[in-house]
């Protein structure tokens, strides 16, 4: 991770004190990109460099002019390969829409990045269509988890680029999208916050989908306050307020005892553990409750779940293709055929199903201020574990599992740091009501004060 890791909040008072300029933000980026022995070229499939240096002269001389756009105008993001952006093909981190026509106008969440002066910098590697966990790409490659590069751990997904292009210093902040963990895992395993809205709290207009029930596009970034600072500007509130101090004492919060507690290692373990007992001290209410709605999960998804059937109706046609179809990663292509075996009385089961968990989860999470997990089971494994096809499909699996019960039960949820300096990152997972976002975030960032641990 990079030595300079400021928040955002910290470069906006930078950039307002003529302390940096955006320049100089994109050139650093830019150097950290083209460093050989760095993870840049698997870390952007596409870069916009001459459009960054030249959006950030002339916030520049905006600055210089006296003006006063957004203060975080002129700091460099990176975006999801999923985002239109208007002359740009969005190949979902795919070979198969190489040849797509490029887009006609900017997807709404990258219109309101630009509208508050953030530059994007370029379009960050993911999973291929976002249908994993893990991070592979075998496409345009892996970028790899900055914790430990030696081993070659995996970075985490489907938001791979986004969370390594923070961590290296190629970008401060990303904004990625999140089915069902993708941008909550990558952060959890490389030590970043990673936010999880209610889906309908940025629109997903111009966002290549997965699912269209559990789509929803998210941040990431090394702080709550900066997740909190880009969710404001994607969800149309780009000069909300900074989130209000409320302290960690008397905060309500659950630890449900199904499924989430299951099989973690040893770190991630003991890890949770510590964090838990300094909420503790720090005055946090914290009881263990059993939520029969989350152990249902598991039957409800049995024959794929809404991500299988709805990605089915989105590739068909593709996979009907042979010629596209052979261009499609083969971990990628298994699970989206899976929709195939689903009928129509299976769908309805599945979609009556999930309001009926949902109904029961929100009434279980109504009395407290958020449910809290492991985000995922496990430390970052290396990619050579991943190499036999049934260790993918376990790993891939166990990182979707915690996560993905915020998507089927629409809901908010965020991964916040919880190691200690050194060691193997692990994210704790706050999850909130639908609609609770803001409240989540402000919850969240007490907690962060108490679990965050620094040299």
């Amino acid at each position: 991770m990079t030595l300079d890791a400021p928040t955002l909040r910290q470069m906006a008072q930078r950039l307002q004190s003529g302390k940096t300029s955006s320049r100089a933000l994109v050139e650093a980026c830019l150097e950290r990109i083209a460093d050989p022995a760095g993870e840049g070229q698997r870390v952007y499939v596409k870069l916009h460099a001459a459009a960054a240096r030249a959006a950030a002269d002339a916030l520049d001389q905006l600055r210089a002019a006296g003006a006063h756009p957004h203060p975080l105008a002129g700091v460099p993001v990176s975006i999801k390969d999923l985002f239109d952006e208007v002359g740009q093909t969005t190949r979902a981190g795919s070979k198969v829409l190489a040849d797509a026509p490029p887009a006609a106008m900017d997807a709404p969440a990258v219109t309101r990045l630009r509208a508050a002066g953030l530059i994007v910098l370029g379009r960050a590697n993911m999973t291929e269509f976002a249908f994993s966990g893990v991070g592979l790409n075998p496409h345009f490659g892996t970028p790899l988890n900055p914790w430990d590069r030696a081993t070659g751990r995996i970075p985490g997904g489907s938001s791979s680029g986004a969370a390594v292009s923070v961590t290296d210093g190629m970008a401060h902040g990303a904004v990625g999208t999140d089915t069902g963990g993708s941008c909550r895992i990558p952060a959890a395993l490389c030590g970043l916050v990673g936010f999880k809205p209610t889906a309908s709290r940025v629109p997903r207009d111009g966002v290549f989908p997965l699912s269209f029930s559990l789509d929803s596009v998210g941040p990431l970034g090394r702080s709550v306050d900066c997740c909190a600072t880009l969710d404001a500007i994607l969800s149309g509130h780009p000069m909300a307020p900074p989130l209000p101090e409320i302290g960690a004492a008397g905060l309500d919060l659950v630890v449900p005892t199904d499924l989430g507690l299951d099989d973690l290692d040893e770190t991630v373990a003991d890890t949770f553990a510590r964090a838990l007992s300094r909420l503790s001290q720090a005055g946090v209410r914290i009881t263990d409750q059993a939520v029969p709605a989350i152990a249902e999960v598991p039957a409800l998804n049995a024959k794929g779940g809404l991500a299988a059937a709805e990605s089915w109706a989105i590739h068909r046609a593709r996979l009907a293709d042979r010629a596209a179809a052979d261009r499609y990663d083969p971990r990628v292509r298994v699970r989206i055929e899976r929709g195939a075996e689903m009928d129509a009385a299976d769908l309805v089961d599945v979609q009556r199903g999930r309001l009926d968990l949902t109904s029961r989860f929100h009434a279980a999470l109504a009395r407290h201020d958020a449910f809290v997990w492991p985000t995922v089971p496990t430390v970052a494994p290396p990619v050579s574990a991943l190499r036999a096809e049934a260790d993918y499909a376990r790993i891939n699996m166990a990182m979707l599992r915690n996560p993905s019960v915020a998507n089927i039960m629409n809901a908010c949820a965020i991964s916040v740091p919880c190691h200690r300096p050194g060691e193997p990152p692990v994210g704790l997972m706050l999850i909130g009501p639908h609609g609770g976002d803001r409240r989540l975030l402000t919850v969240a960032k007490a907690v962060e004060a108490v679990v965050r641990e620094t040299p």
